[in-house]
């Protein structure tokens, strides 16, 4: 019995001893190099073959984004309809020539083959000795070769400060040196909603009128000065270079300062008065008034008495387009 018993442990020491192999050695020494370990080397491979993604790595959040303008233009973001926001000109437009980037004379038409014809009309008019003494005294604006030119591609400039804006436009013109400048001639209702400021007043500069805050019923017409008479030789690339008390009475770009229609922090500047500006109506819409106008209807202000062909010395233009939304700072 005895003998039974001592086998039968030794078979326990033995099973044990089995079931232990590769178990580190008393006392929590090091286990050998050559063991094996039942935990598994790598995590599991994911479907896709490669690791699986850790738990907690958490998703990038999307980029906030804002509506920025091209330069030279000021968002329009009514407050009343965040989705009807648009870029307009900050300044009347100059024009360029697109092939050489040459600025364009503002006192004849953004067409070669237009302001070459108004150049020889007025050219011969003015050695006949038309008009008052001042009219009789005063030369003819230079017309640069590249303006007469029949391949002469106008174009919207970038808006400048401080430049003479550009005359003699026609709505068609204006609408091409709009889109060759990636813009569109803006809509009348946009054109009313930049004017009226971000408060929506009838005016840049306020809710009632104010003699002087805008370039607008001057106290003379170039026509009176020139001709003794308002209504007539509307095309004389003369008129906008006539000057009342010393002083010119079409100013340059952003000269007229309180005549600003405020949008944040930024403002557009002349939409009333210094000159009319044509809106995308293909009857023909010009908006704003001119340095002459005898108007106090602010942005308000309208004619749509002529086709859209039309041009004389009052009429220019200015650009608008879509914000492009990109990351915010």
């Amino acid at each position: 019995m005895a003998r039974g018993v001592s086998i039968s442990r030794w078979l326990l020491l033995g099973l044990s001893l089995a079931a232990c192999d590769g178990c580190p050695p008393k006392g929590g020494g090091p286990v050998d190099a050559g063991a094996s370990s039942s935990a598994p080397e790598d995590p599991a491979p994911s479907l896709s073959g490669g690791p699986a993604p850790s738990a907690s790595v958490a998703e990038a959040p999307p980029p906030k984004l804002r509506p920025a303008c091209p330069k030279g233009m000021v968002l329009v973001a009514p407050p009343e309809d965040a989705s009807r926001r648009f870029c307009i000109d900050r300044w009347e437009a100059t024009v360029v020539d697109d092939r050489s980037s040459s600025l364009l004379s503002p006192y004849y038409a953004p067409s070669g083959k237009k302001a070459r014809y108004l150049f020889d009309v007025w050219s011969k008019r003015v050695a006949e000795g038309d008009g008052t003494e001042l009219a009789k005294s005063m030369p003819l604006p230079d017309l640069p070769a590249y303006q007469r030119s029949p391949a002469l591609i106008p174009r919207a400039a970038e808006p400048r400060v401080n430049v003479v804006p550009q005359g003699y436009v026609s709505g068609e013109d204006a609408r091409l040196a709009c889109e060759r400048a990636q813009k569109r001639l803006c809509q009348e209702a946009e054109w009313r909603r930049a004017c009226r400021g971000e408060e929506d007043r009838d005016f840049p500069y306020g809710e009632t009128y104010e003699q002087g805050a805008c370039n607008v019923f001057r106290e003379t017409h170039p026509g009176v000065l020139l001709y003794e008479n308002p209504s007539i030789n509307h095309t004389d690339p003369r008129f906008n270079k006539v000057q009342s008390k010393g002083k010119p009475l079409l100013r340059r770009t952003g000269q007229t300062a309180k005549c600003a229609s405020r949008w944040g922090e930024d403002a557009i500047f002349d939409m009333v008065g210094n000159l009319d500006e044509w809106v995308d109506d293909p009857e023909g819409t010009f908006v704003g008034g001119f340095y002459a106008r005898a108007k106090k209807d602010g942005c308000a202000s309208t004619v749509r008495s002529h086709g859209f062909d039309y041009a004389d010395y009052s009429t220019g233009f200015r650009c608008c387009a879509s914000p492009e939304m990109v990351a915010a700072d």
